[in-house]
């Protein structure tokens, strides 16, 4: 193994043994009681469960991710990289299909191993805490589907970064950044209407003055809304949700059907003012230029590194290759990826207080948010007390007791001003 082979391993071991150190701590951190603010919203018993819910998840998640290391790190030192490489090129399609076929290859293989804890996590672990709705059915047409889409829509784009790598010389990483980001602003459109109604069935919401209310405020703030649709997540779980997604005429905010179930009015305008906060502040679009610019920073840098030796060595690849050199970027730039995520999630932690207080301002329902958020930690079985460090490295939102104080807080303070 030369050096960039045990600066990759390290990366992955050191990501393991942060996240399992994190664990450790988070479990630990769980107090015996519900916070004073909760109690009045556990039923019997119900504050243990969600206990034993982090607990048992968490333990899964150790033995999970322990197996998919392991199997990576064996696959690698075993020479399955130049075995599946050599394998490929001997069925004589040329690189370009050598490519897909090495790389889809990889994915087929994660797929399979990841499978069994899927399948696990929803119809055992899922399904004792009471959240699981999938059917065996669901299940397995969610997979073709997504395998389908994954072949449609990701084949070419792949095939076209391969493509530019082989052709393009020194620009080859500016055009595979411009088919990249033509391919995300495209699927700001495409998705809400074309790929998530694959998965799920979209109703404008039924309910008039629910819809009514929501309308009226969203018209209150210039937030440009034609319908409210209501999603059927409680055909796979009983965890309930709203989202905003899409661009232009094809935005959408959606609300799970368990959620409309589980609040009430007033709950769910301040849920659904928090989403359109996001869209108020403009976090939708800072994080989609800052996803593009870090697309452009990632394939500039696959530049330098797709054509290094060493690179190659440290796989044991005796013929180098753009399809085996993408894949060996991945791992490579796994310690830049972990970072950058942690800059990510402190940004959106910081955005969900500002589409809090944005919620809290406009409709004058601070309580209303409070209340759903405890609401949802509840009937999610939530973590009401993770630890700093669990959140600092997993968190993409605020503890809910953080958020709940930041919202009385605020209250406060309107109504003293």
């Amino acid at each position: 193994m030369n050096l960039i082979a045990w600066i990759i391993l390290a990366a992955l071991l050191l990501d393991f043994w942060l996240h399992w150190q994190a664990d450790r701590l988070n479990l630990k951190a769980q107090p015996a009681t519900p916070p004073d603010s909760f109690r009045s919203l556990y039923e019997n018993g119900d504050y243990q469960r969600s206990k034993d819910y982090l607990a048992v998840n968490t333990r899964f998640g150790w033995l999970a991710e322990g197996i998919q290391l392991a199997a990576v790190v064996i696959f690698w030192l075993a020479g399955g990289f130049p075995a599946l490489d050599a394998w490929v090129r001997s069925w004589g399609q040329g690189p370009l299909l050598t490519g897909l076929f090495f790389i889809g290859l990889l994915v087929v293989l994660r797929a399979v191993l990841s499978l069994p804890f899927s399948i696990y996590s929803t119809f055992v672990i899922e399904e004792n805490f009471g959240f699981n709705r999938t059917t065996w059915p669901t299940f397995i047409l969610d997979r073709i589907k997504g395998a389908i889409l994954g072949m449609v829509l990701g084949a070419p784009l792949l095939a076209g970064i391969l493509f530019f790598f082989r052709e393009a010389g020194s620009l080859a990483w500016l055009y595979s950044w411009a088919v990249v980001v033509a391919y995300m602003l495209v699927m700001q459109y495409v998705a809400p209407t074309w790929i998530m109604p694959l998965f799920n069935r979209f109703e404008p919401l039924t309910d008039k003055n629910l819809a009514k209310a929501i309308l009226d405020y969203a018209r209150s703030i210039d937030f440009p809304l034609a319908n409210v649709f209501v999603m059927d997540g409680s055909k796979r779980s009983g965890k309930g949700n709203a989202f905003f997604t899409g661009f232009g005429r094809n935005k959408r905010i959606v609300l799970f059907d368990t959620l409309v179930q589980q609040h009430e009015q007033g709950e769910l305008v301040a849920i659904l003012a928090h989403e359109m906060g996001h869209y108020k502040k403009h976090h939708v679009i800072v994080g989609l230029f800052t996803g593009i610019l870090q697309a452009g920073i990632m394939f500039y840098l696959l530049s330098l590194c797709i054509g290094y030796p060493p690179l190659f060595e440290a796989f044991y690849m005796p013929q180098p290759s753009v399809y085996a050199g993408l894949v060996f970027f991945g791992l490579l730039y796994a310690p830049v990826d972990f970072f950058t995520g942690l800059v990510w999630m402190s940004l959106s932690r910081r955005n969900e207080y500002a589409a809090d207080r944005f919620a809290v301002e406009t409709t004058c329902q601070g309580e209303a948010l409070a209340l759903a958020l405890q609401k949802l930690s509840v009937h999610h079985l939530s973590n009401l007390s993770p630890h700093p460090f669990y959140v600092f490295l997993n968190y993409s939102h605020p503890p809910v007791l953080q958020r709940i104080e930041a919202i009385r807080s605020q209250c406060d303070t309107l109504k003293n001003a």
